[in-house]
């Protein structure tokens, strides 16, 4: 991932982690037969999006003052950029209709791993 699409890539999911995360806090409440547990995962989601735009972010300035190898850093910035993606995205779209969306169920974890992985990658 090019530094100029890492930055990009950070302020998006920055961004939109503080709209979601204001939605989890004010209106996701009003949806009805919203369970306590879907607003906790709501909220769980908003968290590691901005986790994951942090991280990206973070990656950015390593990139700019490090001797890690470039091809390194876009290996993990992909990685959490596309596991972020699926971890909270697969959490936001079942939250809002899980029985549409129930098949994105096995995503979650897989996003989990590749954020996982995104951080090794930064080892070898």
């Amino acid at each position: 991932m090019p530094s100029n699409v890492l930055l990009k890539a950070a302020a998006i999911l920055g961004g939109t982690s503080i709209g979601l995360c204001s939605y989890g806090s004010h209106s996701i409440k009003n949806i009805q037969g919203i369970t306590e547990r879907q607003i906790e995962s709501w909220s769980t989601a908003s968290k590691y999006q901005q986790f994951g735009a942090l991280s990206l972010l973070c990656l950015y300035s390593i990139s700019k003052t490090s001797a890690i190898k470039p091809k390194r850093i876009s290996l993990s910035a992909t990685l959490i950029f596309s596991g972020t993606l699926m971890f909270s995205g697969s959490i936001y779209l079942l939250v809002l209709n899980k029985d549409r969306f129930k098949f994105l169920g096995p995503v979650t974890p897989i996003g989990g791993l590749a954020m996982m992985a995104g951080w090794f990658a930064l080892l070898f």
